[in-house]
């Protein structure tokens, strides 16, 4: 019989007033993976690894972000998704939570998965990886332009982060390639992007099985050695992002959809997005001039913010068709712009 996960009972600090879980020392939140949504993604992680012939598996652990230090085969995970009291704050303060969802994580676990893997094996230090991917010493740049019709790519985390670095190219190519059922030969076919894909494939089987050669244990900025408090945590976060202000459109969605209270019956959002997706692809890039895989883009993001907000059908199918259509007009364009979907309430 399967082993069933022992329930948690629920921590001193998850009925706090806003204002006072804000005082809270990062430190004192006591939280760990065991028994939480994320183990069990993590797992099914190693699981997907696993059926890919891979013997390396990365360890996690809670800390602010998600990050993979510098030759570490281990990467940190932000604290909020061990508890849904914490994605609450989360997304008050910062208006989103990266990661919030089953296929959001999965996809982030992903991409770290492959930088840890990456320090396991020294994979950047490869003559094909190189000449796949380019220069690991490459700068980083804060900023990027991207170029939202370029097919050398692939996309996983959305807003064309494979054209940030190189380190993220192949992270990001990584992902894909993992990711069950994703099709990645026919998806990418015709495209310059699957070169890369092959490549990484056969370098994957060709190490894959080996044991790695590097292993740490480090875990930088790990939660229990982090002193100051959340309402400290936030203020830093904040002002590292500076002054931009993410785009306002929850206002919109919720125009066209409605929230679970107003009609808690009716169907979800982002199930009628999903089905609608061929359809709506189609007539906005039509509209637009837009390649096909940036409108989804688009209603990747749109059918995100969806579930997180848990928004429902408010009106009959073909005003909310008309609707969604709308929106996702003027996501595609501002995407096209080389702007990043960012929904605020």
């Amino acid at each position: 019989m399967p082993t069933r996960r022992r329930r948690r009972s629920s921590p001193w600090w998850a009925d706090l007033p806003t204002e006072e879980l804000l005082d809270v020392p990062l430190c004192d939140l006591d939280l760990s993976l065991e028994g939480t949504a994320l183990e069990q993604r993590i797992d099914l992680l190693h699981s997907e690894m696993g059926r890919q012939g891979l013997v390396f598996r990365p360890y996690v652990w809670l800390s602010t972000d998600w990050f993979t230090p510098e030759g570490s085969t281990g990467f940190a995970v932000p604290f909020h998704l061990a508890h849904r009291r914490l994605v609450q704050l989360e997304h008050a303060q910062m208006f989103e939570a990266e990661g919030s969802t089953h296929e959001w994580c999965m996809k982030l676990l992903r991409h770290e998965a492959a930088h840890a893997m990456d320090n396991a094996y020294r994979l950047h230090a490869r003559a094909d990886w190189r000449r796949t991917f380019g220069k690991y010493s490459a700068p980083y740049r804060a900023a990027y332009r991207v170029r939202p019709t370029s097919r050398n790519y692939v996309q996983n985390l959305g807003a064309w982060y494979a054209q940030s670095h190189p380190a993220e190219d192949y992270a990001e190519s990584f992902a894909v390639w993992l990711a069950p059922q994703s099709r990645w030969q026919r998806v990418y076919e015709g495209w310059p992007a699957l070169k890369k894909l092959q490549s990484l494939d056969r370098i994957l089987r060709d190490i894959g099985d080996l044991p790695p050669p590097v292993r740490s244990r480090d875990r930088s900025e790990s939660l229990p050695s982090l002193r100051h408090t959340l309402r400290e945590h936030y203020r830093r976060r904040k002002a590292a992002y500076g002054s931009t202000e993410p785009w306002r459109h929850d206002r919109e969605l919720k125009l066209v959809f409605s929230a679970p209270s107003d009609n808690g019956r009716a169907d979800r959002a982002a199930a009628f997005l999903r089905r609608e997706r061929n359809h709506l692809r189609t007539k906005v890039s039509a509209l637009t001039g837009q390649y096909r895989y940036v409108v989804d883009q688009a209603l990747d993001a749109m059918e995100q913010r969806c579930k997180e907000l848990d928004l429902r059908l408010s009106r009959p199918r073909d005003q909310a068709r008309l609707g969604a259509a709308v929106l996702t007009t003027m996501v595609t364009l501002a995407l096209a712009r080389g702007q990043k979907p960012r929904f605020r309430r």
